[in-house]
């Protein structure tokens, strides 16, 4: 997998701009750059002291027709990104002169990057490990400034510090269970069963505590998904555009004028929020209104989190029951809409909220519960968020150390908690240090995953072909 050739990529987006970038790494990117930059005083690159900037022009060697005027950077191995010389040619930022001067690097020696790969190098010199390098594509990806903290912490190595003090307690249990194997004549079974399971409780609640992190973690970096559904006229795409502060969905009183599904992105308490307004609910023979409903049904059934809103001021409709009783308990908040009317449905006194299906709702915490808001008037709104927050994270917080944000540790560490807590089971039985062995390997093989002591190539291949060219 690994290659000591040169790579270069334009690491800046296209098209207009001050600046854009065209980054070299690898074994002969001061070459290259010799061959086509010239500066006022004659400077080669090769000779110009690490962690500098010359300025001078990029050149056709066989014409000698400047390319572009530019500015430098030289960053010389090992205190580099990769760990390789680095080229950086800052130039004009558009794409003609960026293309050509990409052109003329590869003419003269270099190979187009792939996607990744400056940061695949980064990992396979030992710059980064796997979770770090993870972690630079999540900090271009945040979408909230929290999402943003969590993936910087991650770069600077918060989650791999806590995975490495992990492994390393494995590591001196494992070589503890394995004096077993190698000695087995040694009076010292009873007091080190019980010094085994000790460590092992020490590591069993680090991991719970990292999979806890993950409620927060992965929501910073993934997003909530949230379906606003609900019959027709109940103020769905009214509560979208008091949430979003401007005009996203049209409003009308006419049923059915949503009539597909309407996403936009918000930020709610630092969670980013993948918000979706959905079709009324309701039996209908109009064809594209048909398929509405049916991609509301579909939303209301993959989101992570439903708001399903209620006219107050109305009686609860047939249609409202039915899909009270399709909610799901765990992820559902209740908005009783347009509180500036009269109401009629108020949930202490409703005869179907004291005896039907909002009481688990209601009185067991599992989901958001009820909240009365004005989508028209705004009030409420800020109650509703709160509801959001609360319910995504289940009522907890992020203090700000590391959490977990990515869906493939989480995996990888309830596989390495399952083997941690098969192994504190065993050593309360006549199990054989063999298989005790076994447990901590797979524990420790799990662990490693996450920082890429242990990752398959194709698992590799994966994670950073996700990554733009350039980076």
């Amino acid at each position: 997998m690994h290659s000591d050739d040169t790579i270069a990529a334009i690491s800046t987006p296209i098209g207009r701009g001050g600046i854009g970038i065209v980054r070299l790494s690898g074994r002969d990117a001061l070459k290259i750059a010799d061959r086509i930059f010239i500066s006022p005083k004659k400077k080669k690159i090769s000779a110009t002291p690490s962690h500098r900037i010359v300025y001078g022009h990029i050149t056709e060697p066989s014409t000698g027709e400047i390319i572009d005027e530019v500015m430098v950077s030289i960053m010389k191995a090992p205190r580099t990104y990769t760990r390789e010389d680095i080229v950086e040619i800052n130039c004009h930022g558009g794409a003609l002169p960026l293309r050509r001067v990409l052109e003329l690097v590869i003419k003269n020696g270099a190979r187009p990057a792939g996607p990744g790969e400056f940061t695949q190098r980064a990992f396979l010199n030992g710059r980064l490990d796997l979770a770090q390098a993870e972690a630079v594509l999540d900090v271009i990806n945040a979408m909230t400034v929290q999402g943003q903290k969590a993936a910087v912490e991650q770069l600077r190595g918060g989650l791999s510090d806590k995975i490495t003090a992990a492994r390393e307690q494995l590591i001196e249990l494992t070589a503890f269970v394995e004096a077993y194997i190698d000695f087995p004549d040694e009076d010292i079974e009873s007091l080190s069963a019980k010094e085994m399971k000790e460590r092992a409780l020490q590591i069993r609640d680090s991991l719970r505590e990292l999979i806890e992190s993950s409620e927060y973690g992965v929501i910073l970096r993934e997003g909530l998904k949230v379906a606003i559904t609900g019959r027709p006229n109940v103020g769905k795409s009214s509560l979208l555009n008091a949430l979003l502060e401007h005009d996203r969905a049209i409003v009308t009183e006419i049923p059915g004028t949503t009539r597909d599904v309407i996403e936009d992105y918000l930020n709610i308490g630092g969670l980013p929020i993948r918000i979706m307004d959905t079709a009324g609910i309701r039996n209908v023979e109009d064809l594209a209104e048909k398929e509405g409903v049916r991609r509301s049904l579909m939303a209301m059934e993959e989101a992570d989190m439903v708001l399903l809103i209620l006219d107050g001021s109305s009686e609860l409709h047939e249609t409202d029951i039915e899909l009270i009783g399709k909610s799901k308990t765990e992820n559902t908040i209740f908005v009783i809409n347009k509180s500036d009317l009269e109401q009629k449905i108020n949930p202490p006194s409703s005869p179907f909220f004291k005896g039907g299906n909002f009481v688990p709702h209601l009185g067991k915490g599992g989901g958001g519960g009820v909240v009365s808001i004005s989508a028209k008037k705004g009030t409420g709104l800020d109650l509703l968020k709160e509801k959001i927050v609360g319910t995504a994270l289940h009522g907890k917080s992020w203090g700000g150390s590391a959490a977990v944000t990515n869906t493939r540790h989480v995996h990888s560490l309830q596989k390495a908690l399952a083997s941690i807590e098969s192994f504190i089971t065993e050593t309360s039985g006549k199990t054989p240090p063999e298989f005790l062995a076994v447990e901590l390997r797979d524990a420790l093989d799990a662990l490693g995953e996450i920082l890429g002591a242990t990752t398959p190539e194709d698992i590799l291949e994966r994670i950073f072909t996700k990554f733009c060219i350039g980076k």
